[in-house]
């Protein structure tokens, strides 16, 4: 490799590390209430009350965000360390529901468990609305957005493409979802795309039970394949993110346009892969915009 180009790669490498310690600095937020969704320990959804301008006056309501966090869909990654990212959007006035779900079982660096990793995440976005009712009164599921970050990018695009999953799914809805949009943040949108490039150092292949199971599965888990939702869908991607590359949000984009379906993407430039979640972040601050413009 030339010089200049190692230089470059060593550069990009070095921001990045810089992004992804920044993003990690915050102290956790802590909730204003928890509610179970389930039996297990991550059966859980943190939420969080609105405290900024956005709440309509007439009622006092806010639009209400799911957010789905990434981290590989692997064990170490949990909720906590996107919620500062949650408490920010709280502070723009959006009523929030944290999502956590069930990762690697096998070890810390095992991505997702198949069928739990998706089993928990449908059974969190059914159960949501009653759980909102009851613990955040100020939440409007008739606004809903659900956002995610990386791995929980894929997951987002997914809950939103669960009546286009084939009629074995145990996961499948007979209609779409009650949602006004998705917001996904670098996400992990194609898992072909993905595959060939390695992400997350092999984390989709993981997900889905290993080389094995790979095609058979893909159909029932690929947000490339499932589409179009029918659903107000934006892509928030960083043009420098070396993490989830920018060509995984092109190639779902591509792929909606060919289903017919107009898909946003918001390409930023000088951008990584942490920013997006990132509280002192400018792209943080533009992911608030997006999720607003869908959800009013």
């Amino acid at each position: 490799m030339p010089d200049d180009a190692v230089g470059r790669e060593h550069g990009a490498a070095e921001a990045a590390a810089a992004e992804e310690e920044s993003a990690f600095s915050h102290p956790p937020v802590d909730p204003d209430a928890t509610a179970a969704y389930g039996d297990h320990p991550d059966h859980v959804i943190d939420f969080y009350a609105p405290h900024g301008p956005a709440a309509r006056p007439d009622d006092g309501s806010a639009p209400l965000v799911v957010v789905l966090h990434g981290g590989a869909w692997r064990a170490p990654y949990d909720r906590r360390h996107i919620t500062p990212f949650a408490g920010f959007l709280a502070r723009r006035g959006f009523a929030v529901a944290n999502v956590e779900y069930r990762r690697g079982g096998d070890g810390p660096t095992v991505a997702g468990r198949w069928p739990e990793t998706f089993d928990d995440v449908a059974a969190a976005l059914d159960a949501l609305p009653a759980l909102a009712a009851a613990h955040l009164p100020q939440a409007d599921p008739r606004r809903m957005v659900v956002t995610g970050h990386s791995a929980g990018g894929h997951l987002a695009l997914w809950v939103a493409a669960r009546h286009l999953l084939p009629a074995d799914a145990p996961w499948y809805l007979d209609r779409s979802a009650p949602l006004r949009g998705v917001v996904a943040l670098a996400p992990v949108a194609d898992f072909g795309v993905a595959a060939k490039l390695d992400v997350c150092s092999d984390a989709v292949r993981q997900l889905l039970g290993g080389e094995g199971h790979f095609a058979e599965r893909q159909p029932y888990a690929d947000p490339a394949l499932l589409l179009p939702t029918g659903i107000a869908t934006t892509l928030v991607q960083g043009r420098a993110d070396i993490d989830v590359p920018q060509i995984v949000a092109e190639s779902y984009a591509d792929a909606a346009a060919k289903a017919g379906e107009v898909v946003g993407l918001t390409l930023l430039e000088d951008v990584g892969h942490f920013p997006l979640i990132d509280p002192v972040a400018d792209a943080c601050a533009v992911v608030a915009e997006e999720i607003a413009q869908l959800a009013w």
